[in-house]
């Protein structure tokens, strides 16, 4: 893996990140259609930084392996120096990764997450015009979502059924605690999974949420979680979330916990009247959802949602459900953070489809928009902001991929370099 021989490295200090103006980013072209989107998209975001700054900043690429270019040229899916190389340089972007059958490495994607605590998923989820979208509303949808990316059942502390150490773990409760061990219907036949939930896991990634809504002006923050069932895991969630918001950010936030404590101390009224006030005065409003019921209502009263912190498995669900309202997760970005180190790696947020590589016919929207992140990570939001505003004017003009043109009338169809051309175009003119 080359280093290239101009270029700085992103560092951090107490003030945040320190980008240079030529920046060293690791990419990863990816597997399946991954090397087509990644060639528009890194054309797009050249283009995007030269129209912004005019040749004053630029990004310098160095290329890193993972997935099954690694296991080609290294015999190895995810060879130890592609992490070092992320570690040095703090900010990445990958494409679509395959996941290895078998043995080893249960996804790549979560290994990267886990290796480097990238412990925020960012999913931003916006409707451009003309897209198609199956609800009646759709530009109401805007919404970000902050995923916890380390804990829950993602931390993959499963057993499987029938395994001696299945046996073993099942004994142990027995044992030692024969009440949940009784709640197995039928133990002999079940795999079972773990599902950590910690305090530290959950006020790192609220904290993240929260800084981001009161640094973007946002209206709220939205708790998704089933805390009415598991009490002691996503209920928790929701309480340490609460905790954080009153004890640390009291001063700039109002919750809907303390308006439940001020309507039993004075009642109904007295408590929308507290709520009124701070709301009034500018403060952020901290709310809570159960997340069945939250899946409900993105699709009724998406404009009630603002930011969403919310526990792993649930926010798997909700991003994705949020990205068929809004186009599909082919157009869907996605960025993994550590907050704390300003390490990231941004990310095409669907699968290989390797039925279509090489043909240059597959959408690069999820790749280009985690590049705009990217872009905004670094604080280069001027570049960023050429790129929205190209993705809104091309696709205005219909000419869109095949995902897009076989659901919208009239419309152009391009191959996928054709709309990174388009793209590039409309930042120029």
């Amino acid at each position: 893996m080359q280093t290239p021989e101009q270029g700085e490295k992103i560092t951090r200090n107490g003030a945040g990140l320190r980008v240079p103006d030529q920046p060293v980013i690791p990419f990863i072209r990816g597997d399946g259609t991954g090397p087509d989107i990644w060639r528009a998209t890194v054309r797009v975001l050249d283009a995007a930084v030269e129209a912004a700054y005019g040749g004053k900043r630029r990004l310098i690429w160095k290329e890193i392996y993972a997935g099954e270019g690694a296991l080609r040229k290294f015999n190895n899916w995810l060879p130890d120096e592609t992490i070092d190389a992320i570690r040095e340089y703090r900010v990445a972007i990958k494409g679509p990764l395959t996941t290895p059958v078998g043995g080893g490495i249960r996804s790549l994607n979560v290994a990267i997450r886990q290796l480097l605590d990238l412990y925020v998923c960012q999913r931003p989820v916006r409707w451009f015009e003309g897209v198609p979208s199956p609800v009646r509303d759709p530009g109401a949808v805007n919404m970000v979502i902050f995923r916890e990316n380390t804990e829950d059942i993602y931390a993959g502390a499963e057993f499987e059924q029938g395994q001696d150490e299945t046996r073993r773990f099942l004994r142990l409760m027995q044992e030692n605690f024969p009440d949940r061990y009784q709640r197995i219907r039928f133990p002999e036949s079940s795999g079972i999974g773990l599902k950590p939930v910690s305090r530290e896991g959950s006020q790192r990634l609220f904290r993240a949420a929260l800084e981001y809504a009161l640094a973007q002006n946002r209206r709220s923050v939205t708790l998704v979680h089933k805390g009415n069932i598991m009490k002691y895991t996503e209920g928790a969630f929701r309480n340490w979330a609460y905790d954080l918001a009153e004890n640390e950010y009291g001063h700039r936030c109002y919750t809907w916990r303390q308006w439940e404590r001020a309507r039993e101390d004075q009642g109904e009224q007295a408590a929308n009247a507290e709520q009124k006030a701070a709301l009034d005065g500018g403060a952020l409003l901290i709310k809570d959802v159960i997340a069945d019921i939250c899946l409900q209502q993105v699709l009724t009263r998406a404009g009630e949602f603002d930011v969403i912190a919310t526990t792993n498995l649930n926010g798997d669900y909700l991003s994705d459900a949020l990205a068929a309202q809004v186009g599909g997760i082919g157009i869907a970005p996605g960025g993994n953070v550590n907050s704390d180190t300003g390490h990231a790696v941004f990310e095409a947020t669907h699968g290989t489809a390797p039925k279509y590589a090489d043909k240059d016919v597959v959408n690069p929207g999820s790749l280009i928009l985690s590049g705009e992140m990217m872009l905004r990570h670094l604080g280069w939001n001027e570049a960023a902001g050429k790129i929205i505003k190209a993705m809104n004017a091309v696709i205005a003009e219909r000419a869109v991929t095949y995902d897009f043109h076989r659901l919208m009338e009239g419309a152009t169809k391009v191959k996928c370099s054709e709309f990174g051309d388009r793209l590039i175009a409309s930042m120029q003119a």
